[in-house]
């Protein structure tokens, strides 16, 4: 007995050890768990805590339960939360040049999207550099599809159809898209928008088409065009100082669970979409695919944005679009 009382008593000393050296990981995500994100961030979490044998504690935050996704960047930066998923574009305030990846139609290929996205390449050296100076550095990406039109009644087939249209947007180029096709743009947090269709806040919405999977936006739009205009990304960010604070063994254990998550997602977004559409088309939506006249017509009205993005971001647009070999003369 004593042998065994001195026995749980060191099996209690090792746990409150343990416990003491466990590190918590929080992730803030606005979506919901049943996403693909969603999905992705759970086999993040096993792997991290496979690999880091429970010295890190993941714990995802879904549904923008902690933070609305506009609110991400300024969480993770400050310290406030360890990590936190957020698209893309939701640094455009910082780092202007983020938003390449909403100029209309410039990713129509899933081959140009993986050569931009890939590991060094200048277009993704160069955007996680500018966000890293906002106190959060990218841990990995999460790809999330092409954009898309919802609308209710009609479609939207070309610009002409946008005029005079409210159409919700998630970035500043989106709306310069907007803008130039003859609409006006509305930005509205990803977890915000059902409310936004079912309320009428807005005519026409934008996504991607998992997110009308995900958030059942069937219930409040029935009309689904397959623009493409842009290709949605989102990003895994961790806290500099939070992360700097780590281990290189722990930092190195984290970078293999991230890039284990970084391929799962984007080898599956095929797919993700497909199921997507099917899963639309079952609850009722109308999928509008676009004449080669129509995608000329939208793509005739695009180049105002391309001169605002060079406006807005400089030398490291021009170095971004150089990268991918766009002709940005007007």
């Amino acid at each position: 007995m004593f042998h065994k009382a001195i026995i749980a008593a060191a099996s209690l000393s090792l746990l409150g050890t343990a416990a003491i050296a466990q590190e918590k990981m929080r992730v803030s995500l606005q979506l919901p768990l049943t996403s693909h994100l969603g999905e992705n961030l759970i086999l993040f979490e096993k792997e991290v805590e496979e690999r880091t044998g429970g010295a890190i504690d993941v714990e995802i935050y879904d549904s923008a339960t902690l933070y609305k996704d506009k609110e991400v960047p300024a969480a993770v930066g400050s310290g406030a939360i360890e990590a936190g998923v957020a698209s893309l574009t939701r640094y455009v305030g910082d780092a202007p040049v983020v938003d390449v990846f909403y100029m209309p139609f410039l990713f129509n290929t899933e081959e140009k999207v993986r050569a931009a996205v890939a590991e060094g390449s200048p277009v993704r050296d160069i955007l996680e550099t500018e966000i890293a100076k906002t106190g959060g550095s990218v841990l990995y990406w999460q790809a999330y599809g092409g954009a898309i039109l919802l609308s209710q009644d009609e479609p939207i087939r070309t610009p002409a159809d946008m005029q005079g249209k409210k159409a919700r947007v998630f970035g500043k180029t989106l709306g310069d898209f907007v803008t130039a096709a003859g609409g006006a743009p509305t930005l509205i947090s990803g977890s915000e928008q059902y409310l936004a269709y079912q309320r009428g806040t807005v005519d026409v919405g934008m996504t991607g088409v998992s997110g009308v999977k995900s958030r059942k936006l069937w219930e409040v739009m029935d009309t689904i065009t397959k623009t493409n205009h842009a290709n949605i990304e989102f990003v895994v960010v961790v806290n500099n100082d939070w992360w700097a604070g780590l281990d290189a063994e722990t930092q190195g254990h984290i970078r293999d669970a991230a890039n284990v998550a970084q391929s799962d997602v984007r080898d599956r977004m095929s797919l993700i979409e497909a199921d997507a559409y099917a899963a639309a088309e079952e609850n009722g939506m109308n999928i509008v695919e676009l004449t080669d006249e129509e995608l000329t017509a939208w793509q005739a009205v695009s180049q105002p944005v391309i001169d605002g993005y060079l406006a807005a971001t400089g030398e490291a647009g021009q170095q971004v679009l150089d990268a991918l070999g766009v002709n940005s003369g007007s």
